[in-house]
């Protein structure tokens, strides 16, 4: 088969796409022919060799790549034999492999593809959006809500967006460039802002006073002086989640973050919502997933997708990194 490998950290430009030996199904596994591969910014840091939320850094040499979507073309021994055949996804958790051609994972792991998604979105729902629902767990969302998305042109934001119009909010969306304050316009937003300018900040704030509210939410996967900006915006009683600082650098910086004494004066709430109180709050991985295919199905949750080559993995690496993408990243072999 073909696969894209790493076999020194370092820049994108180190993964090669090479044949490789295919993989064999263990006791209780699949193989999956894969049709489409989620590639996501925690990658392009474990390619550089940093552990990020896990014990240590992968062993190389290694093939990328968690989440998957494809066909059951073989199974291990004990599998049930039941999923031959099946059009499936998964995330297949700390054990890559997912950049390739095939893949094998435990079976219960999969998910069937619900009618009417194609591959490509449901791997964006087994990862993104399960991330997304675990994320709007921390703030009800209604007709009185004033939501502020950062990065809303991305694949989390892009679902933020939609569920939060869904739920009757006003929403403003926070996207870098034109092309992707259309994007962010187009999927629902009330009002969206190029936050590249330096007046964004005013322009959210005429707007605010016209409705003569403040922001009730801020989604905050940026950090940095856009995440304070937008959190100058918030009224009292705002909460302030925190679910990424990619404008802070997923390499260096971090979240924004305030002290006690700023919270009680701005009035304030802020939380970091990834990890385990998400998951808990979510009622377990699984079962976020399968309100993430779910809610793609019957349409309330429609998630973007930007599609590379699998040979082009280097370069969908690099897209990332610039902030070039909007939505979800997937490879297609």
């Amino acid at each position: 088969m073909h696969a894209v490998r790493l076999h020194t950290f370092g820049p994108a430009e180190n993964l090669t796409y090479e044949r490789t030996d295919d993989p064999v199904p263990g006791a209780g596994q699949v193989r999956i022919a894969v049709r489409a591969a989620g590639v996501h910014l925690l990658d392009t840091a474990l390619r550089e060799g940093m552990a990020g939320p896990y014990p240590a850094p992968v062993a190389l040499p290694t093939v990328p790549g968690r989440e998957v979507a494809g066909t059951v073309e073989s199974l291990g021994e004990g599998t049930d034999p039941a999923w031959l055949g099946r059009h499936v996804v998964a995330h297949i958790g700390t054990v890559p492999g997912g950049y390739a051609e095939l893949t094998v994972t435990e079976a219960d792991k999969l998910h069937p593809i619900p009618e009417g998604l194609d591959y490509a979105e449901a791997v964006a729902m087994i990862g993104t959006g399960r991330t997304t629902l675990g994320i709007l767990g921390f703030t009800p969302l209604g007709p009185d809500s004033v939501v502020l998305v950062t990065a809303a042109a991305g694949g989390i934001g892009t679902l933020l967006v939609q569920y939060a119009k869904n739920a009757g909010a006003t929403v403003i969306g926070l996207a870098g460039g034109p092309a992707k304050v259309a994007l962010v316009h187009a999927n629902g937003a009330d009002l969206a802002v190029d936050y590249t300018l330096p007046d964004w900040p005013r322009r959210v704030r005429l707007y605010l006073d016209a409705l003569g509210r403040r922001a009730t939410v801020v989604y905050d996967s940026v950090g940095s002086t856009t995440a304070r900006a937008a959190v100058d915006l918030l009224g009292k009683g705002g909460h302030h989640v925190v679910h990424g600082w990619s404008g802070g650098g997923l390499h260096d910086g971090g979240p924004l973050t305030f002290t006690a004494d700023e919270l009680a004066t701005r009035a304030i709430t802020s939380e970091s919502v990834l990890g385990p109180a998400m998951i808990q709050r979510g009622g377990g991985l699984r079962a976020l997933e399968t309100r993430a295919l779910a809610e793609a199905a019957a349409g309330r949750l429609r998630p973007a997708v930007q599609r590379y080559p699998l040979a082009e993995a280097a370069a969908a690496h690099r897209a990332l990194e610039t902030r070039g993408t909007t939505g979800k990243v997937v490879l297609i072999p």
